[in-house]
């Protein structure tokens, strides 16, 4: 049944959205304040890691599984899709495996382009507009 978010009540969906999505916004908000502290990078790698995957979960809850599934994978959010997923497991990799803070660093930073990126594409020419501006301001 929780494969269906039609299954679930409206109140519970936008419930357990709430809860997710707070987790997920706790999560990076301690990754960043641990970041400061002594060997911090691999807390704020995994905590901010968790957040992201924390607001992916939210939205399970609002439209269920595997419809995010179907819309993840749309052409138009493919590519964020794929860099977002790539940069949690290589920022896991970067502080654990290979012991790389500053790489590990930079896929977080890429976690959070990439998410951004995902998240404008459902809005209606919000990726217009972020394109419209960042050339305005470069030109």
């Amino acid at each position: 049944k929780v494969l269906d978010a039609s299954t679930l009540s409206f109140g519970t969906r936008v419930k357990w959205f709430a809860i997710c999505f707070v987790i997920g916004v706790a999560c990076s908000i301690l990754g960043t304040a641990l970041l400061w502290l002594p060997k911090g990078i691999k807390l704020f790698a995994v905590f901010y890691t968790l957040g992201n995957i924390a607001a992916l979960a939210s939205t399970c809850f609002l439209m269920g599984p595997l419809k995010q599934l179907k819309t993840m994978f749309e052409p138009k959010r493919l590519i964020a899709t794929v860099v977002m997923l790539l940069c949690l497991v290589l920022t896991l990799c970067a502080v654990f495996w290979w012991n790389k803070k500053g790489l590990a660093l930079i896929f977080c930073i890429l976690q959070f382009l990439a998410m951004t990126w995902y998240s404008l594409s459902y809005i209606p020419y919000a990726r217009d507009a972020v394109i419209k501006c960042f050339t305005s301001c470069l030109g």
